[in-house]
């Protein structure tokens, strides 16, 4: 008896705590809308600012490592004798096999040193972090604190989840379509975890990629004017080494070979002399290439590593305020499953 009276009192309590079947999530007044696509658009802003808080100290420690393997790796092996001599060998078949185009020697040997590069700094470095990673890190940490922020605003105007979930299901954020599935709402980017499972965030980063100057990558600023002034400098060497050449052939085999070695150890004594100098012209052509290209990693609004981020604040704030000054009701799409 007392067990089915208690029962009794239970489901009594459940049917006062369960609203009606099909009643109506209260409405929301259109200016309290307005005031939250304003705070919207400023929570937007404010995230951006910790976001490129963020992006800077992680591409300032990106550039330390690669400063430091830049450091011990590249510049000892780069103005290493044998690696000069392994230039030379490469210049000078570059030379004969060019058929009189322009700076193909030069160009060549850019591909050479920036696969070289990219092998013995950037990708070593990449283990740890890379533009790439603090691009995708970034734009997780902006969309995260939007969404935070956007969960205030509706505790703050006392409106229900259902109601601002579909409030931000209005507001575009990623737009790139045809097809559909390169378009993306506010509420999916900020309900997608993790972001690189939403097929309109795909879209977006190829479409930053694309943006991309070619050719542009850190690794080809930095090389490309060493590479330029290598080949120049090899180039003047010929003449030199080919009247050592001649002074070989004409001494015949047995003293040729002598005058061959002695040569080359001479031209090794000299090199070890002048290396100091080298590695400091390096050093000096690397860190300023290098800084240039890592200013436009953090800054180019199409192709830096915020380039995501700003896009998508330029989106939702375009469509809030499109709205805004066209007097359009605000939309509450349904949400579907």
């Amino acid at each position: 008896m007392l067990r089915s009276l208690m029962l009794a009192v239970l489901i009594a309590l459940a049917g006062c705590a369960t609203p009606p079947r099909g009643q109506q999530v209260s409405a929301v007044a259109q200016d309290t809308w307005r005031q939250v696509d304003q705070q919207l658009i400023a929570a937007s802003k404010s995230a951006i600012g910790q976001a490129e808080v963020y992006a800077r100290g992680s591409m300032e420690h990106w550039r330390v490592l690669v400063y430091e393997r830049t450091e011990a790796e590249f510049i000892p092996w780069f103005s290493s004798y044998w690696t000069q001599e392994w230039m030379a060998v490469k210049v000078s078949w570059y030379a004969a096999s060019a058929k009189g185009e322009a700076d193909s020697a030069s160009n060549r040997l850019a591909l050479y040193l920036q696969e070289q590069y990219r092998e013995r700094v950037l990708e070593p470095v990449a283990v740890e972090i890379d533009p790439e990673a603090i691009r995708a890190a970034a734009t997780s940490y902006y969309v995260r604190l939007l969404n935070q922020q956007a969960q205030v605003i509706a505790q703050r105007h006392q409106i229900p989840d259902e109601l601002m979930n579909r409030r931000l299901h209005g507001i575009t954020a990623i737009n790139l379509g045809p097809p559909a599935a390169r378009n993306a709402s506010l509420y999916e980017m900020v309900h997608t975890e993790p972001l690189n499972t939403l097929p309109a965030y795909a879209a977006l980063i190829d479409h930053v990629n694309k943006a991309a100057d070619t050719g542009a990558g850190p690794s080809d600023a930095v090389i490309a004017a060493v590479a330029q002034r290598t080949s120049e400098k090899i180039e003047a060497q010929f003449a030199t080494r080919g009247a050592a050449s001649a002074a070989a052939a004409v001494a015949g085999k047995a003293v040729g070979a002598l005058i061959s070695v002695g040569v080359a150890g001479v031209r090794a004594v000299i090199h070890e002399g002048e290396r100091p100098e080298m590695e400091a012209q390096i050093r000096k052509s690397l860190s300023a290439a290098f800084d240039e290209a890592w200013f436009k990693s953090l800054k180019h609004p199409l192709s830096g590593v915020l380039a995501p981020v700003y896009y998508l604040d330029e989106e939702i704030e375009g469509n809030l305020v499109e709205a805004e000054l066209a007097n359009q009701a605000v939309a509450l799409p349904d949400i579907k499953p």
